[in-house]
């Protein structure tokens, strides 16, 4: 899975992405654009990579949408302390 991303700080608002790919860029006053859902349908793949391609500023780029793991349980903390301050022996 795809989704698009906008490099904020080499964006300087033209448009030009709006204008290319309006099911998924939308403009604010200022001309940035506004994007309600980073995924990229695989239909607007195709001109995802357009507007990323003739972005002026190379500000909007696609990325694979990374599918993070599952968290690892957590396990309570298994080491005892004496009261001299060392840690018990485990046996």
């Amino acid at each position: 899975m795809t989704e698009l991303h906008i490099d904020w700080t080499a964006c300087d608002a033209r448009g030009l992405c709006a204008e290319l790919l309006p099911e998924l860029v939308s403009t604010d006053p200022w001309g940035y654009p506004l994007i309600a859902d980073e995924t990229v349908p695989a239909r607007l793949e195709e001109h995802a990579r357009r507007a990323a391609r003739l972005c002026p500023r190379l500000a909007i780029s696609l990325r694979d949408r990374e599918i993070s793991p599952p968290a690892p349980e957590a396990r309570p903390h298994r080491t005892q302390w004496t009261p001299a301050g060392r840690p018990a022996p485990r046996g």
